[in-house]
């Protein structure tokens, strides 16, 4: 497997995007309408990564963009992953860990504070992911904050001691409930009405 830093508007990051938005379809009756621009995966405000087989073939990919307080409940510092997904025939060989690893150490190198994104309840591979990998429930935030089926989580990536309250992933956590499946991602950061 190769992981690589690839643009957002790479055509093997479109072709990932298109089969993501059609489970999503499948899983929420609808793509994720989420504003994305290739700019915002620009380093160092982000990161976008493929991950190829050896054979060549993209088979994951996940991003990272920064955010800012603002009126859609992101807070100063955040990063905010988006597109994560692996491909069907590659689950199960732990590349959305791998990816998530990744992104999480980008955003740290580049100063951000937190790792937030949103996943949804059609997703409960993806919310097992995130839960084991020291996510916890926060207040809602983005564009799907409104809807039910919409979960949204974080993860300090600074020191406990170096960070204030509000930057706490659990001062804002809600009382929602998670599911634990598998350790693989299947689209997971960024899906209107829930995905991240």
């Amino acid at each position: 497997m190769d992981v690589r830093v690839i643009g957002y508007d790479h055509p093997d990051a479109r072709k990932l995007d298109a089969e993501v938005q059609v489970e999503y379809a499948e899983r929420y009756g609808e793509g994720d309408l989420t504003h994305m621009d290739a700019a915002h995966f620009d380093p160092p405000r982000g990161l976008y990564l493929i991950v190829y087989d050896t054979d060549g073939t993209p088979v994951a990919s996940g991003g990272w963009r920064s955010q800012e307080r603002n009126e859609e409940g992101y807070e100063d510092g955040d990063a905010e992953i988006k597109r994560m997904f692996v491909v069907r025939a590659a689950r199960g060989r732990g590349l959305a860990r791998r990816i998530l690893a990744a992104l999480e150490d980008s955003a740290r190198e580049a100063g951000r504070v937190r790792m937030v994104l949103e996943t949804g309840t059609e997703q409960p591979e993806a919310i097992a992911l995130y839960t084991s990998s020291g996510y916890a429930p926060v207040t809602k935030f983005g564009l799907y904050r409104f809807e039910e089926s919409s979960r949204c989580y974080a993860k300090l990536l600074t020191d406990a001691t170096d960070a204030t309250d509000a930057t706490d992933p659990t001062s804002t956590t809600s009382t929602t409930s998670t599911t634990s499946t598998t350790d693989e991602l299947t689209g997971a950061p960024a899906k209107p009405s829930v995905r991240p």
